[in-house]
């Protein structure tokens, strides 16, 4: 004897796959609407002007290094020079910048006058932004102390 079954639920629709087509159109419109938008904005064709890129006028210069060697010889940026050329380019520099800093490289084996003397020069033009460059000695091992 055959045993008739019934079905009592009724099939249920899955929803969950048609919303995620309907989100996805939605996406691909607003993309593409999007895109519209900026189009709109290149409907004609315009030669735009042109110009050099600007440098900003507050970037602090440089600093100028100043190497005194053991004789006592002056040269600034790889030109020798003398005491009087050296105060009227850094006098010159002073007046474009007035925080223009100096590094002085003084020889250690040189006379020690030499370096007081650019030092003094810078004081005399009120060149307050100054310091003596140095290499800091190794421990042996070829590393730096500081």
């Amino acid at each position: 004897m055959p045993l008739k079954t019934e079905n009592l639920e009724d099939p249920a629709l899955n929803l969950t796959p048609m919303i995620d087509v309907v989100f996805l159109l939605i996406i691909f419109f607003m993309v593409g609407a999007r895109f519209t938008e900026e189009a709109s904005d290149q409907q004609f064709d315009v030669q735009l002007p042109t110009a050099a890129p600007l440098q900003t006028l507050s970037r602090e210069p440089d600093p100028l290094v100043v190497a005194v060697n053991r004789s006592g010889q002056l040269s600034l940026g790889g030109r020798q020079m003398s005491r009087e050329e050296l105060g009227s380019a850094l006098q010159q520099a002073r007046s474009a910048w007035s925080g223009q800093t100096v590094i002085i490289r003084g020889d250690g084996a040189g006379s020690y006058q030499s370096v007081i003397d650019i030092m003094s020069l810078c004081h005399q033009l009120q060149i307050t932004r100054f310091s003596l460059a140095f290499q800091p000695e190794s421990d042996g091992s070829g590393k730096a102390e500081q």
